[in-house]
């Protein structure tokens, strides 16, 4: 049994169809073929049927196939580890970002990364939180950019920045012009939320002590997904937000954004990976690009921290002002 036949197996799972996995394969198709066959005979069971149309796992097959992918996962991370103790930057790697930061962020940090990682390819993913936590452990993606803590023991956080929170008001607002916001008795009602990010919401939630999100205006349900529709929402004196610092960098209606009095809420923005992730010199370099990217009202509240990270040298920011 090799690794190259079980890659030829998967293969033809994902394929059904003996041409098709062969020039996935890049092989010749009788080449798959006998391949398949001195497999099946040394084993002495059956993978697919091929009676069938199209070719179907046999039930044991649809195990084996099912165990040899993880085998095909566990030899992909021999082989990074390889790639990373030889501290080189080449091949893939699939990047989820938090949908309320990756608009913001994601164009600076490509650019950023393109410098740093020339001969890497990046897939960028934007997703919500439950999403990304989802990706990482099933290994859909190999890096998120998210807010952290995240609840999950399989998971590494790195952290990198926190990100202060501030208050968008419209004209209409009690504390319109007032230099620091404070919660006002009508404002628990008129609190807009983003709809799939719960673990967003619940930190809003927490920061204005609500329990129970409301209405706009007492007449509409709604279901929103996008930070820029808050603001509209804002702007058309339906509410108010509170939002992420890195979402007003191009705001030029700055006199609306109102910031918090010390104690700031803030939210922490780390590189998470799953538990077996052994590209710790490309963690270094994204991190340095992140914290590159950022304006320096939010850099100039952190202080770097080097530490050594199994013998490679890694960068944290620790908080200083926050």
């Amino acid at each position: 049994m090799t690794i190259q036949q079980l890659k030829y197996i998967v293969a033809l799972d994902e394929e059904r169809h003996f041409a098709r996995a062969a020039e996935v394969c890049m092989v010749t198709q009788p080449g798959l073929t006998i391949q398949l066959k001195n497999l099946e005979e040394e084993i002495g069971i059956k993978i697919f049927d091929r009676n069938k149309v199209p070719l179907t796992p046999t039930l044991l097959g649809i195990e084996i196939i099912n165990r040899a992918k993880r085998i095909l996962r566990e030899a992909d991370d021999i082989r990074d580890f390889v790639i990373n103790e030889k501290n080189t930057l080449e091949g893939e790697v699939k990047v989820g970002v938090i949908s309320t930061l990756s608009p913001y962020l994601i164009p600076l940090f490509i650019k950023a990364m393109k410098k740093a990682t020339p001969k890497m390819q990046f897939t960028i993913k934007e997703a919500y939180t439950g999403q990304l936590i989802q990706g990482l452990e099933t290994g859909a993606i190999d890096v998120a950019i998210m807010a952290t803590p995240t609840g999950s023991p399989n998971l590494i956080e790195h952290p990198v920045f926190k990100e202060p929170f501030l208050a968008y008001l419209n004209d209409s607002h009690p504390m319109a012009d007032a230099l620091f916001y404070e919660m006002q008795p009508g404002d628990k009602a008129e609190l807009l939320l983003l709809q799939n990010e719960y673990c967003y919401n619940a930190q809003l939630l927490d920061i204005c002590g609500i329990k129970n999100p409301g209405k706009i205006k007492e007449q509409f349900f709604y279901d929103i997904n996008s930070i820029e529709t808050l603001k509209n929402l804002v702007r058309a004196e339906l509410g108010f937000a509170i939002l992420p610092e890195l979402s007003i960098i191009n705001e030029t209606h700055t006199g609306l954004f109102k910031p918090f009095k010390e104690p700031k809420p803030i939210r922490e923005i780390s590189l998470v990976v799953s538990d077996t992730f052994s590209k710790k010199l490309l963690l270094e370099k994204m991190n340095e690009a992140i914290w590159n990217c950022l304006p320096e009202s939010l850099q100039q509240n952190f202080a770097y921290r080097k530490i050594r990270w199994n013998d490679s040298p890694y960068y944290i920011k620790t908080v200083s002002k926050l």
